[in-house]
């Protein structure tokens, strides 16, 4: 199985691998960096850039399945998409689904291949030094991460508004 194989075999794991490439999941020094400096160079603020981010691999959510992604809160995440709404990086449309549903999709404004381009290339050549079998382990644990993480932040948020923790 070649990488490319393994890419396509799992959508969701390719996201997560994007998503780290494009900086979206903060957790090592490194990363944090490279988030800022991503943000930097698109002119935006760090939480900006990766809900633009989420945006761009998804092609388009309601604000609360963004508000998951980004583990920001229900109110946050409106605030968010109004900035991002004034810079003409996003906008909203109806869902052809379901009329009363808004959805948020994003705008093509900025060269995020020149701004992410090396850390993909670099991510990409760190992959090529895995054997497929090596790789379909790594996209197991990158899917289940993403689960773990995804579950600990509801089970955060819901302790916090049990103790009546910040507002939404």
């Amino acid at each position: 199985m070649q990488l490319g194989q393994v890419l396509r075999a799992s959508a969701r794991a390719r996201m997560v691998v994007l998503a780290a490439a494009d900086q979206v999941v903060p957790g090592t020094p490194s990363v944090t960096a490279h988030t800022q400096a991503a943000a930097d160079a698109a002119g935006l603020h760090t939480t900006d850039w990766a809900a633009l981010s989420v945006l761009n691999l998804a092609g388009r959510l309601a604000s609360g399945e963004l508000a998951e992604r980004t583990g920001l809160t229900t109110g946050a995440t409106t605030r968010l998409i109004d900035r991002l709404e004034r810079a003409g990086h996003v906008r909203r449309t109806a869902d052809p689904a379901d009329r009363r549903r808004v959805l948020v999709e994003p705008v093509p404004t900025l060269d995020v291949d020149t701004i992410v381009g090396p850390a993909r290339q670099r991510l990409g050549e760190l992959f090529q030094q895995y054997r497929p079998e090596e790789l379909a382990v790594l996209f197991d644990y990158f899917d289940r991460a993403a689960d773990a993480l995804l579950t600990a932040t509801r089970e955060v948020r819901a302790r916090a508004a049990d103790r009546g923790g910040p507002p939404s």
